[in-house]
């Protein structure tokens, strides 16, 4: 989702256009004006929706949560009958408890941060209200510290003041660190970890739940994915390809490693 910035070029159609011949008019240039500003126009991303960290931490977490159990467990049942069974149940049983453990976890984080923000706002409404003077001064401060004259700081903050929603959101946002009108959305982050993380976990399973019983299949399928989520992800955040790749794809070989070789000797002594 992108966020545009665009200016509105004012309408010059009633500004005087009788200039000399050959001298532009104050039209022509406030038109000129509002062309270069339409040139100047970018997009960027929406950064405060709260679905892109939760969606990237659902589908890797997936992903490598369920490579590290299939690995596991292949390499503790063998190649026996039954290995193809255990492992579909197991992944199938990892696929649902992350989902809905992620899903669950990420709408009380989000919703428990988002609570934060409005009983700190609801303070800060309290000082406004009855320490307005304070506030005011504690503004024109922070506007001197950006440095603004002392005389305009003072006088930007006055007239601020006299708008309490304005004051607030201003406040905020300075000692917050925070828009309360973009907090992001607990639903939004729930559902976007529980989809992920399920896509995420259910791609080392597809050979198996296809009929093929081979753990390399499985294995080398969980690569590919990590090494193109990563660089997907990667490019998203406008970094190169190739290093966010190989950083997701040694990540997840180190899980899967780890847990095949508990596998291995577990297996071993049972």
């Amino acid at each position: 989702m992108t966020r545009a910035r665009r200016v509105v070029a004012p309408d010059v159609s009633v500004i005087n256009n009788g200039s000399s011949a050959g001298e532009p008019g104050l039209g022509q240039q406030s038109t000129a004006d509002g062309q270069a500003s339409e040139a100047h126009e970018h997009q960027h991303r929406d950064v405060s929706g709260g679905w892109l960290r939760p969606a990237v931490f659902g589908a890797m977490d997936g992903l490598v949560t369920n490579v590290s159990l299939i690995a596991g467990v292949g390499a503790g049942v063998g190649a026996g009958g039954n290995s193809s069974q255990f492992i579909i149940l197991t992944g199938l049983a990892g696929l649902a408890a992350g989902a809905f453990s992620m899903a669950t976890g990420e709408y009380v984080s989000v919703s428990s941060q988002n609570e934060l923000v409005e009983a700190e706002v609801r303070k800060e409404r309290y000082e406004l209200e009855h320490n307005s003077e304070s506030e005011r001064l504690e503004l024109a401060e922070t506007f001197r510290m950006r440095g603004v004259d002392a005389d305009l700081a003072d006088k930007v903050a006055s007239q601020l003041s006299a708008h309490p929603e304005s004051a607030l959101d201003l406040h905020v946002r300075e000692e917050l660190g925070v828009d309360p009108g973009e907090l992001p959305s607990p639903v939004t982050a729930a559902a976007a970890s529980l989809v992920t993380f399920a896509v995420g976990a259910l791609i080392p399973l597809i050979p198996y739940l296809a009929g093929y019983d081979s753990l390399a299949t499985a294995l080398g399928l969980a690569a590919v994915a990590a090494f193109v989520g990563g660089g997907v992800v990667a490019r998203l955040t406008d970094r190169p390809f190739l290093r966010g790749a190989l950083r997701q794809l040694l990540l997840g070989a180190g899980a899967a490693s780890v847990t095949y070789l508990i596998g291995h000797l577990v297996g071993a002594r049972v």
